[in-house]
């Protein structure tokens, strides 16, 4: 089993790895287009890079879980996906909080961070608890 520390290390080393591709596709697709609906195309490219990306970093790294194909790897990436729909509107809402109390650029970072923080927590839970779970054979949902 892995201490705390390193699953935390390790946790935050691939949100940063997939921030990063996430920002990146963002950028480049800025770049290569700049009409109606780029910043919506950009975030939805970057959504699509960044997510798959650190859901196979921390089923392998962090859960160390081996799923029982690709149509049970397709289930456990959409449920991955959805438990992140309830931390990322978590954050936006903490960051857009602290943009609205205190009117400036560094609290709204501030409260986005604290917003994060609170985001992978929760996160990190919800995967352990729903998402990379061993069942019992014969029953349902994902088995590992």
């Amino acid at each position: 089993m892995k201490s705390v520390a390193r699953i935390a290390i390790l946790y935050a080393l691939f949100a940063a790895v997939a921030t990063a591709a996430n920002l990146g596709a963002q950028a480049m697709v800025i770049w290569l287009y700049s009409g109606i609906h780029a910043i919506e195309l950009s975030i939805l490219v970057g959504t699509l890079t960044g997510l798959p990306i650190k859901y196979v970093l921390e089923k392998r790294h962090i859960f160390e879980f081996r799923s029982d194909g690709l149509a049970h790897d397709g289930r456990l990436f959409f449920l991955y996906s959805f438990m992140g729909i309830f931390t990322t509107l978590l954050f936006w809402l903490i960051e857009y909080m602290f943009h609205w109390m205190f009117g400036t650029d560094a609290m709204r970072y501030l409260g986005g961070a604290i917003g994060l923080t609170i985001g992978y927590v929760i996160k990190y839970r919800l995967d352990k608890r729903f998402v990379f779970v061993a069942r019992a054979p014969g029953t349902m949902g994902c088995s590992g």
